[in-house]
């Protein structure tokens, strides 16, 4: 994708303003033209200056022999069609227009794509078992949600599909939870192709390999963050510098596992998969044809409604895509279909316990235990009564030191003496009372049985 061999191209003032102005409209355009025109004035022994300088006649004439040329030398029509493209478009920012068609026969080939078919689910898991865990997990987000290699990873290596984007994930500690399955993926407008954002899923067995890949980087000393890349560089040194890499490396990361399978596709026909198995799935009645066409980022009605509601669908559209995908991964996964009754049932009762501890630590810090008492005393291992109880005393004063309270009166004084008289007033346990009218505080009232106003003169 380099354009370093006909870079020099740009040095002319004309030339640049033309690049810039391709390139507008998308990076990867600016420079396949700029390429295919350095190509075709070394193939004619022209300059891009002199092309423009030429009449119509000699003009014509030029291209037409280059075209008879590679259709002789046994060029694909779709590259010498992609070639007089650019040359068109050099001539057409000068104001010049050709005075007639030029003619390319089998413009529409693609050669290298016509033995190609789409892979079988057998043949889709020999590419998921050839690959490492990164190679595996590009593979299945494309395969399995349908985005194209430039949402993994952009053009420039600059920005690409961030931990954040899987609405669904939560990176917790040195832990990977998905929080629904199938996983919401939410490609940003930047990522998009079309320019406008959409919504795609990841099921169970997409899933899975992202959270073994994950761990791996947890392990090996990586920092996750929503702003971390889903699909990032092997080696740890180049992560910490640069997290996104380019769609070219992504294509190379999933071209590998597709070789070391025994195939010769194409990444892209990946995609293909996705496309071909929900049409299947389209057929059961499984999925809207809308929805398929929406998580393949195509614009259409979806995509209106979606621009509509200014990038938010309704939530019970977004639940009912969900379960329209669910439904069709028997006909895109791999693996068996979705979880076991008992798979699920362990993995809810691993999620409520998991709430549970993050309630009752949250509960001990409000009354001001700090994580090292909690964790010191083990008080998340005791039942819900015995916290309850643990918190009713500690509220009361009953578990407070005498340095404890002595420190929390001096920090009351000093907070109230700020605000004006009619705010110094605080609430107490009638336990610490008698401490606090020690230290200068009044007393206003009772607060029912346990508790008591005081005010700081």
């Amino acid at each position: 994708m380099s354009t370093d061999k006909y870079h020099h191209l740009l040095k002319d003032k004309d030339l640049r303003r033309w690049h810039h102005d391709v390139t507008t409209g998308s990076k990867v355009t600016g420079d396949v033209y700029l390429r295919r025109l350095g190509s075709f004035c070394n193939e004619v022994h022209k300059t891009p200056q002199e092309l423009i300088k030429l009449n119509e006649k000699a003009l014509v004439d030029l291209i037409t022999d280059y075209v008879i040329q590679k259709e002789k030398e046994g060029k694909a029509g779709s590259y010498i069609k992609s070639t007089i493209k650019a040359v068109k478009s050099w001539l057409a920012f000068n104001t010049i227009t050709l005075p007639r068609k030029i003619k390319v026969a089998n413009s529409d080939d693609t050669p290298t794509l016509t033995d190609e078919r789409i892979p079988t689910k057998e043949e889709l898991k020999k590419i998921f078992n050839a690959g490492d865990s990164r190679e595996r997990s590009a593979c299945a987000i494309v395969a399995f949600s349908g985005v194209r290699i430039g949402v993994l990873g952009n053009y420039g290596g600059t920005d690409g599909l961030k931990i954040k984007d899987i609405e669904d994930l939560e990176i917790d500690g040195d832990r990977v939870v998905f929080k629904k399955i199938p996983a919401l993926i939410r490609v940003r407008k930047e990522l998009s192709k079309s320019g406008k954002s959409y919504l795609t899923f990841l099921g169970s067995e997409g899933c899975s390999y992202l959270e073994t890949y994950l761990l791996e980087r947890i392990r090996s000393g990586e920092t996750l963050t929503p702003e971390s890349a889903v699909i990032t560089a092997s080696k740890l040194e180049i992560r910490k510098i640069k997290q996104h890499i380019n769609a070219t490396n992504v294509g190379d990361t999933i071209r590998n596992a597709i070789r070391n399978a025994g195939f010769q596709w194409r990444p892209y026909v990946l995609r293909a998969y996705f496309d071909s198995r929900l049409l299947l799935a389209q057929d059961e009645r499984l999925i809207p044809r809308d929805y398929r066409s929406f998580f393949m980022g195509h614009v259409g009605d979806i995509e209106h409604r979606y621009t509509v509601n200014k990038g938010r669908l309704p939530d019970d559209m977004i639940e009912s895509m969900r379960s329209a995908y669910d439904k069709s991964t028997k006909f895109l996964e791999t693996d068996k279909k979705g979880l076991s009754e008992e798979e699920l049932k362990q993995r809810f009762e691993e999620q409520q316990k998991a709430l549970d501890r993050q309630f009752r630590e949250q509960m001990l810090l409000m009354v001001g235990f700090t994580k090292e008492e909690i964790e010191a005393q083990n008080l998340l291992e005791r039942t819900t009564e015995e916290i309850q109880h643990i918190v009713k005393d500690k509220l009361s004063g009953s578990l407070l030191k005498p340095e404890d309270i002595d420190r929390q009166i001096q920090r009351d004084k000093a907070e109230l003496s700020k605000k004006v008289n009619g705010a110094r007033q605080k609430i107490i346990p009638i336990s610490l009372l008698e401490k606090y009218m020690q230290a200068d505080f009044e007393f206003m009232a009772m607060l029912g049985t346990e508790k008591a106003i005081i005010r700081l003169p």
